[in-house]
């Protein structure tokens, strides 16, 4: 497991020198790309890592090795505790191991470091295809949220805007970021960010008290539920040859439900989109094994890309 892994590297880090990444994945049972990944991981979260070249050379501490994790800065002990709240649903064994390291921090900096542990939850029910990779301002925002740190957003091709980041949250394997704009009541519910649409991040001198009232565990779960709302408002039914079932429903993810067992034998699937049009394109590459049979607003869509590919390819 990741979080186990990520603290016996810093260990190691701690207690030499000089670790090479291929030293590292003996001690841990891996590859060394997945060493080399580990310690480059430490590094994006701020723990200051570094490989040094040549024949003596591999991966040391600034400043030299440290017994104990006292030595921390503050920013560092908060980026640590951000990347290992990514753990979040991870065996108890890695839990106790945390507590037992957040007890071994000095007393001022454990506030900072509980809030970046809180600062994270994961949701295994996808929205759509997977992100292939954790987002790099993935520790960047943590730590924001972690620090109370107003942050400068620019999303898509948007101009930037000033938010204060409450918490964030994977739905599957794409995580998003929980905020609210300046100006939104502490009350009202947060904006929805997707990770990988943020452009650009600055973070602002000012700080924000945080909202003791504020829980990501009971806040995602509803901020989930809007999005799903509009991801959903346009359905069809469809009946899906039954080999091919559990692709069909696996790639629509969480806007897939199956319905039951068609008399012909083919299974019932609802799945669902935004729109009709969003609908019909992609179910329309599953024309071999599944036929939509309602409503007619999607069956019309999917005529209309039919004619279209005729006209085209004919």
């Amino acid at each position: 497991m990741r979080a186990d892994r990520l603290l016996r590297a810093l260990f190691a880090l701690q207690s030499r020198e000089t670790v090479t990444a291929a030293e590292l994945a003996e001690e841990l049972e891996v590859s060394v790309a997945t060493a080399r990944r580990d310690l480059e991981a430490l590094a994006a979260a701020g723990v200051p890592v570094y490989p040094q070249r040549g024949r003596a050379g591999g991966w040391r501490l600034l400043g030299g090795a440290r017994t104990n994790l006292t030595g921390l800065t503050e920013p560092e002990a908060t980026a640590l505790f951000a990347l290992l709240g990514q753990t979040r649903g991870a065996p108890a064994e890695a839990g106790a191991a945390i507590r037992k390291l957040l007890q071994a921090l000095p007393a001022t900096f454990r506030e900072g470091a509980e809030r970046a542990i809180g600062s994270t939850v994961r949701d295994d029910a996808p929205w759509g295809e997977a992100q292939a990779e954790t987002p790099i301002l993935l520790p960047v925002l943590q730590a924001a949220v972690a620090q109370g740190r107003v942050l400068s957003l620019a999303y898509g091709s948007a101009d930037p805007v000033d938010v204060a980041p409450l918490g964030v949250a994977a739905k599957g394997p794409r995580w998003y970021l929980l905020a609210h704009r300046r100006g939104m009541s502490r009350h009202e519910d947060p904006r929805l960010y997707r990770i990988d649409r943020i452009a650009q991040v600055t973070p602002r001198p000012e700080t924000l008290p945080r909202d003791a009232d504020f829980d990501l565990e009971r806040a995602w779960p509803h901020a989930s539920e809007r999005i799903e709302g509009l991801r959903g408002s346009a359905s069809a039914t469809v009946l899906v040859e039954p080999a091919a079932a559990g692709a069909l429903v696996a790639r629509f993810g969480a806007q897939a439900t199956r319905r039951g067992t068609a008399a012909d034998g083919r299974t019932i699937v609802e799945a669902r989109a935004h729109t009709p049009g969003a609908l019909a394109e992609q179910l329309a590459g599953w024309v071999a094994v599944a036929e939509v049979t309602e409503p007619v607003e999607v069956r019309a869509e999917l005529a209309r890309l039919g004619e279209l590919l005729r006209t085209r390819y004919a």
